[in-house]
């Protein structure tokens, strides 16, 4: 999910240059990029799924690192 997200924001950023005033390239990025984006990650919870990874992550490492630690 997190690649199709960066694709569009390049794709839309690419749009966004090509505008004829800075005031219409923003606009273009805000309405094209930024809002859409936001509600989908919004409504498929992609960061929160991010960080649930990561804390799962953090806490087998700090399991791993208690078990090594432990003498036996």
């Amino acid at each position: 999910m997190l690649i199709v997200a960066l694709a569009w924001i390049y794709v839309v950023l690419l749009m966004s240059v090509t505008e004829p005033t800075v005031v219409a390239g923003i606009m273009t990025f805000l309405l094209y990029c930024v809002v859409p984006l936001a509600i989908l990650l919004y409504v498929t919870g992609g960061f929160r799924r991010i960080g649930q990874r990561r804390r799962a992550r953090r806490e087998r490492q700090a399991a791993a690192r208690a078990s090594e630690d432990r003498p036996g």
